[in-house]
């Protein structure tokens, strides 16, 4: 049976599943990737097997990326993180339509999303197991759709690229916001944070706007784990450990314990 705080994040994801498959997005996007869709199992054993309690803190991240959670339904799901660490192991399946310089082969993707390596690889560092970082701690994105654009390189050549939610066209973006902003609400008011760390700019923005009005939790940012950023490649899980230890959410290693992070 699952708890009541689980049942909360699978019914408010479940809306949102079903309300976003209902949109379409017109050109730069070419084909739209839905985990919660395709992924459905995946994503429900892990909110089931680390949502179940309340959490100290909440860590948000902008959309699925498209060699981690669009390949395992899990945030920020590098493969090998998800499987070994993790343990999930729910069967995942395939978009209706695939671009084919994005297939999707589920725990067989032999490609690894660097952000996801990066800030699973920090928690596990941290914290060691799954189990103890999650006793306080749960991970989620805004948005779980992923966007595509095709298009033609110099040589006439089909290309695809990673569209990120903040290129989208301005109506889009506006219906799209308004349905992750009703889930980030329910999701909060299941785990009760007293934290929302967004993993970046983009999604720390969104919970301000999102969470305007709710009482108790606190908005906050750390830098993104993408290698986009220069800064990231550098001393990405030094930065985000310096910055967390700023914002009083994590201790200094000297006076770690990390069950009580």
């Amino acid at each position: 049976m699952f708890s009541s705080i689980v049942k909360k994040q699978l019914k408010a994801a479940a809306e949102l599943k079903d309300h976003l498959s209902g949109m379409t997005f017109a050109r730069p996007v070419s084909h739209v990737y839905n985990p919660l869709a395709y992924a459905w199992g995946a994503f429900e054993e892990y909110v089931a097997r680390y949502g179940g309690t309340a959490k100290r803190v909440l860590f948000l991240g902008m959309n699925p990326g498209p060699w981690g959670m669009a390949q395992t339904g899990v945030p920020f799901g590098e493969v090998a993180a998800v499987r070994d660490w993790l343990g999930i192991s729910a069967a995942v399946g395939s978009p209706d339509e695939v671009q084919p310089g994005y297939p999707v082969d589920g725990y067989l993707c032999k490609r690894s999303e660097v952000s996801g390596k990066r800030l699973w690889g920090l928690f596990r560092e941290r914290f060691g197991t799954a189990e103890e970082f999650f006793k306080r701690n749960f991970v989620v994105n805004y948005c779980p759709l992923l966007f595509i654009e095709t298009y033609l390189s110099a040589k006439e050549k089909e290309r695809a690229r990673n569209l990120t939610p903040d290129k989208l066209r301005p109506d889009e973006r506006t219906l799209l916001y308004g349905a992750c902003d009703v889930h980030l609400r329910a999701v909060v008011d299941a785990l009760t944070p007293r934290y929302v760390v967004g993993v970046g700019s983009f999604a720390a923005r969104r919970a301000e706007e999102a969470l305007k009005g709710m009482t108790g939790v606190r908005v906050v940012k750390i830098l993104h784990p993408s290698p986009a950023s220069p800064k990231s490649n550098s001393d990405w899980s030094g930065e985000a450990t310096r910055q967390l230890t700023a914002l009083g959410i994590w201790r200094p290693y000297t006076t770690l314990d990390a069950g009580h992070e």
